[in-house]
């Protein structure tokens, strides 16, 4: 499809629904619809929003229209020799750069190299009040409204419908090798704190129970320094694409899938069911049939998401009542009457 500036139509159709108190459920290339609550309303689709605005690489800065399909972004970026270093997952050909956005779903790389939420630099956004707003801007010193626009990231479309957004890019590293180490959970979690206060060029680790993965990117003289320093057998770097996507025989249908999120030092943890570590212990996939995986979480200072559709009616962990006051004061400020994805992330809103 040819590059469209649909934002009109999107507006019309924002304006349509605050007449008639019509509630809309937003959606891209649908790819992530498994995460979070059901959602009845009129359909509100943003692919025909397509289009890089514009990108110029000696800057690091790209903007992108929300229904632009995620794989047009990336093969952009890679045509330069740079990329979105948080690594979001796709989960499907037809992710959209606003479902990305939405969800806020960073990958592998994510502690050392940051969040969606920390490459956004500035959005345009459709309010419930039928306004098109812009927040921040396009350049990385540009601090206006910053925060407004990485509230989006998360949202999941319930504060207004995202039209377009501006993101920091960095180049892709010279030299990147993946490789695996023969050693249990506890010694990879021991490791990898110790490694944490050293200058090693890792940039992901996960350890599925039985070895402990790394991938080492930066200069090849200093990739080659820790190889030679860490050990471990070379291994074919398509494996971090396939923990992203959830393409590893782990995450084949079965139990509930969950995600936590949790402090990094905690070591292993007797939790109950089958569990991948990534992000260097920070994030544990777990398979269990049990029905408190968020008060786990809880207890352990951390959160659970579920990512296996319909299985809990709470899908994210549920807020504090202070926080949930304010998520509340939030949507009401941008979306007054409740027409944006009602219900997807919590029953109260």
């Amino acid at each position: 499809m040819p590059d469209f500036d649909a934002s009109e139509a999107l507006l019309e159709q924002v304006r349509q629904a605050r007449e008639n108190a019509t509630p809309l459920r937003i959606q891209g290339g649908n790819t992530k619809v498994f995460l979070g609550r059901e959602v009845a309303g009129e359909i509100l689709d943003t692919r025909a929003h397509r289009g890089i605005v514009s990108y110029d690489p000696t800057e690091l800065v790209i903007s992108v229209r929300a229904g632009t399909p995620l794989s047009e972004l990336f093969a952009a970026l890679d045509a330069a020799g740079q990329m979105l270093p948080c690594e979001p997952p796709s989960f499907g050909e037809g992710a959209t750069v606003g479902g990305m956005i939405a969800a806020g779903l960073s990958g592998p790389r994510r502690p050392w190299s940051g969040s969606v939420r920390d490459f956004v630099l500035g959005t345009r956004v459709i309010s419930g009040l039928g306004t098109h707003l812009r927040f921040g801007g396009e350049v990385m010193k540009n601090v206006a409204g910053y925060d407004l626009s990485r509230l989006m990231v998360g949202s999941y479309g319930c504060l207004g419908v995202l039209t377009e957004v501006s993101l920091k890019v960095l180049p892709k590293p010279r030299q990147c090798l993946s490789i695996s180490l023969d050693i249990d959970c506890a010694r990879a979690l021991e490791h990898l704190a110790q490694w944490g206060q050293q200058p090693l060029p890792i940039s992901a680790a996960s350890h599925d129970g039985q070895r402990l993965y790394l991938r080492l990117e930066g200069g090849e003289g200093s990739v080659a320094a820790a190889h030679q320093r860490l050990g471990g057998e070379p291994m074919d770097s398509g494996y971090w694409a396939d923990l992203n996507e959830q393409r590893l025989d782990f995450f084949n249908e079965g139990l509930a899938l969950w995600r936590l999120s949790l402090p990094n030092n905690l070591g292993p943890l007797d939790l109950p069911g089958e569990q991948l570590i990534d992000w260097g212990g920070a994030q544990r996939w777990l398979k269990s049939a049990a029905d408190n995986i968020q008060s786990l979480a809880h207890e352990l200072g951390g959160h659970a998401t579920c990512f296996s559709h319909g299985v809990s009616e709470t899908p994210f962990q549920p807020l504090a009542p202070a926080l949930l006051r304010y998520h509340r004061q939030l949507k009401a400020q941008l979306d007054p009457q409740a027409l944006f994805n009602p219900g997807r992330m919590y029953a109260e809103f």
